[in-house]
This record gives C-alpha cells, structure tokens and sequence, in this order.
C-alpha cells in the first residue's frame, strides 16, 4: 500500500466516527490555536511598548539629578545639575547629536473660558528632534532667536491643543500659562502617548522663557541627548558620565546625577515580553498535550474495535510494519487536521484579543510552523503505542476477538 493509499485509508478510519473524532481534535485545536493566539498578542504588546519608547525620541540619553539635601539640617531639595553642564557635555563629548537642557513643571493654561491642567517643558528648539516631535500638524517650533531673546512663544501636543481649542485654528492665537500670555507658533502632529510621559499632553516653550518668567530657576530638571549612532549609545553614556562626574560630585565622591539610556529600557522590555511570550506559550501548550492523551485514549479503543480487521490483514499477507504505519498515519492525520484548524482559530482569536487590548495584530510565522510540528510530533509520539499495540496483534487471536 502506497503514501496515497495509506492516507485515504486513514481518513476513511477517521471519518467512520466523526463525532468522536471531532471531539478527540478538539484538544490539538485548542493547544494550537491558544499557542498561537498568545504568542501573537506577546509579539503585539511587544510591538506597543517599543512603540510608546521609541515615541519618546531615538538614541536617546536622559541625565536626571540624584537629588541632594540642603545643609545645616535644611530640608529642602537641592538641584544637581547646572546650566553650564549642556555647553560642556557639547563640547567634551563628540558623540552627542543634539543635547538640551530641560525644566518642566505642571501647570494651568486658558484659552478663553477654557483651563487645562497640562504639563509645561522648557527646552531648547533642538528638543523638537531629539524627543521626535518635528512633524507638525500646524505652524512650525520656536527657533534659537526666541531662545536668546526669551521670547513668549509655544508648541502645543496635540492633546494640549485639543483640550484648549478644539477644532479651532491655533496658530497666532494666545494662551495664559501661570497668568503669562504666549503665542502659540506650532502645534504637534498626533503621536500616541499615555501616563505622565503623554508626549501630546505637553505645551514646550523656549529653556529661557520657562527658567526666566513661569518657574524662577537657574538649574535644570533634566539634560536629554540625541546620540549619533544608536551602537555606541553605551560609549556616548560613559563619556557623559565622565564628562559630568569631574564636576558634579559630592564630597564622598558619589555623583550627583544618573544617566538613563532608552536602549537599556528597550532591552529590559524586550526581555520581559519575550519571557511573558514564552510563559504564555508554555501555558497554552499543555492543552496540546492534553489533546495528544485524548489522541492515544482513542486510538487504543480502535485498535481494540478493530482486532478482527487487524487479523484480517494479517491473515492476507499485511506486514508488522505495514500495520504499525497504518495507526501511526491515522494518528498523525487526525492531529494534522486539528492542527491546521487550530491555526485559523488562532490567527482569527490574534485579530479578536489585540482589538480587546488595543494591540497590533501580529500573527507569527514561526509560532505558526512551529505550532503545526509540535501537534504533528504529538500524534507521532501518542499514537506510537497503539501502533505498536495493533501491529503485535497475533492473527489468530485476533481473528478470535469478539
């Protein structure tokens, strides 16, 4: 008996009781299909949170003060990085792209009769391209003329700009910010953005005018850095912190600031989605197993329904092995076809789930493959022993069963 034969031979053992066959697949189908639902919304959570990273800026480098405590039993905080800090980390370090110096606060901002709390960033005109905010939706980013001269100018995000106008035109119009009027130039283009880092919930205006005339500070909140070459982002990191740590230590030696470096938070991310993938992964495949029991429980009692069949073919000349491939084929057919199922029940509960969670649909080639192969592997393995089982039978005896 040939490949071809074999297999009609199968599906014709398979759907003499459809039934019970539909119901012993149903595990295989459940086990694929949840292997790869799970590992496709790991890929999408994935994707979103490199996503809401990466939105933030690229190569990018944040210096925060570690915060110091006054003197004298004083309380209060004292800030630990200063102007001059931006000018020298510029100078000393050739792998800076772009570098400013930030201060933020939140604050209250009018448009008429309309107040929006909202966050207020001061930054030079180049924190446009470091935090990636250079598509516009409308005008354009306040220049270096207006950082020099401290001028009262804005960019709204588009949340800001929502809030306080709607569907209006903003350009030209005046806001209030902590009861300063300003000139609203440019308004960003929508980015997606969430938490306290919302990069559309922020109005920017120049490093100056926020020091000067809205917070009353001479030091910096934060320093932000574009480097050049995502590669040498770790090289860029020690020169800054070389760089800085001549000057801004604290009599122990200790500095008085930290270096967050986004590609450090990209691989923690990745690490722990991948880890959530596999977990999720791992869960799902129990049902596979579970299936692959449920595939054995059936092949033994139709090795036993047919014992007469089997003496039967023995007795006209059917070989051990001809017998033992016969099952083994039945077996691997029956988790084939629950495994092909359940590959369009999982890429169909991937588009589902990722619409509940609001998260990129991704259906994974690989999980796919490598999801098909396991159930395949699961009917090779399970319905081994009821192979081996039917192809042992003696015929004589088994022409006796009743």
């Amino acid at each position: 008996m040939n490949l071809i034969d074999s297999i009609q031979t199968a599906l014709r053992a398979i759907s003499a009781n459809k039934l019970r066959s539909f119901l012993t697949m149903l595990g295989v189908v459940i086990g694929v299909g949840s292997v790869i639902a799970m590992i496709g919304i790991g890929e999408g959570t994935k994707k979103k949170s490199m996503e809401q990273i990466q939105v933030m800026g690229t190569n990018m480098l944040m210096v925060m003060p570690n915060w110091r405590r006054g003197g004298m039993g004083m309380s209060n905080d004292i800030p630990t990085l200063k102007e001059e800090d931006v000018p020298r980390l510029k100078k000393e370090v050739p792998l800076i792209e772009f570098i400013s110096g930030t201060v933020g606060s939140r604050a209250v901002t009018k448009h008429k009769s309309t107040s929006y709390m909202t966050q207020i960033t001061g930054g030079e005109p180049q924190i446009a391209i470091i935090r990636n905010a250079t598509k516009m939706h409308a005008g354009k980013w306040y220049t270096m003329d207006d950082e020099a001269k401290a001028n009262n100018v804005c960019v709204l995000g588009w949340v800001a700009y929502q809030e306080l106008f709607g569907d209006e035109n903003a350009i030209g119009t005046t806001i209030r910010i902590k009861n300063e009027s300003f000139n609203v130039v440019g308004v960003c283009a929508y980015k997606g953005g969430a938490g306290n880092w919302n990069p559309d919930d922020q109005i920017y205006v120049p490093l100056a005018t926020a020091k000067h005339r809205l917070l009353g500070r001479r030091d910096l909140d934060m320093i932000m850095i574009q480097g050049k070459n995502s590669e040498l982002l770790p090289i860029t990191q020690q020169q800054v912190e070389y760089t800085l740590g001549k000057k801004r230590k604290n009599a122990t030696g200790e500095p008085l600031f930290r270096v967050m470096n986004q590609g450090d938070w990209i691989e923690t991310m990745q690490k722990q989605t991948q880890l959530l993938s596999i977990l999720l992964a791992g869960i799902a495949s129990i049902s596979l197993l579970v299936g692959g029991i449920g595939i054995m429980n059936i092949m033994l009692v139709s090795v036993t329904e047919r014992t007469r069949e089997i003496g039967l073919r023995k007795a006209l000349g059917a070989k051990r092995e001809g017998i033992l491939g016969q099952f083994l084929l039945e077996s691997i057919v029956m988790c084939s076809v629950g495994g092909m199922l359940g590959i369009i029940l999982g890429s169909l509960g991937v588009f589902a789930i990722s619409g509940l969670l609001k998260v990129p649909p991704l259906v994974n080639t690989q999980a796919i493959v490598v999801a098909f192969g396991f159930s395949a592997g699961v009917g090779l393995f399970f319905g081994l022993y009821p192979a081996m089982r039917a192809s042992r039978l003696e015929p004589i005896e088994a022409l006796r069963y009743e």
